[in-house]
């Protein structure tokens, strides 16, 4: 078995603080449109679409207008953590295309401390749809 380095024993702790944390939310803590959109509105959280550049279609979150929307690229993630909350337990929603970058991004915030982290199940372009439905209709 692989000898952990005091840095290394104190991520692993953490990464098993969010799994806990995870496992007292639905679905681990994946979200559908319809909850993420809840989320935004009735609990103010902070949507971060981490959709790489080359594959934003059209608009990223924060520029098609969702509230609390912050288009923060994986690549660049770390760049933006400026912009995270102060308080560690209000709710962040993380989106991308497939979801794969967003659960890295999870993984990372609950590793920072965040306990209130949650994964657009969906591809991200449907939810900017439908906030664009939203707030055309």
């Amino acid at each position: 078995m692989a000898k952990l380095t005091p840095f290394e024993q104190e991520v692993v702790e953490r990464f098993k603080e969010g799994v806990e944390l995870n496992k007292e939310k639905p679905n681990l803590g994946n979200v559908d449109i319809r909850k993420t959109r809840e989320l935004i509105k009735d609990a103010g959280a902070i949507l971060l679409d981490v959709t790489l550049p080359d594959l934003v279609e059209g608009e990223n979150a924060e520029e098609a207008g969702i509230p609390t929307a912050y288009y923060t690229p994986y690549t660049e993630f770390t760049e933006y953590l400026d912009i995270l909350p102060n308080d560690k337990t209000e709710p962040i929603v993380v989106g991308c295309r497939k979801g794969f970058f967003a659960n890295r991004i999870k993984q990372l915030l609950e590793i920072l401390g965040y306990k209130n982290v949650f994964v657009l199940a969906d591809d991200i372009k449907y939810l900017i749809e439908a906030h664009k439905a939203h707030a055309e209709g």
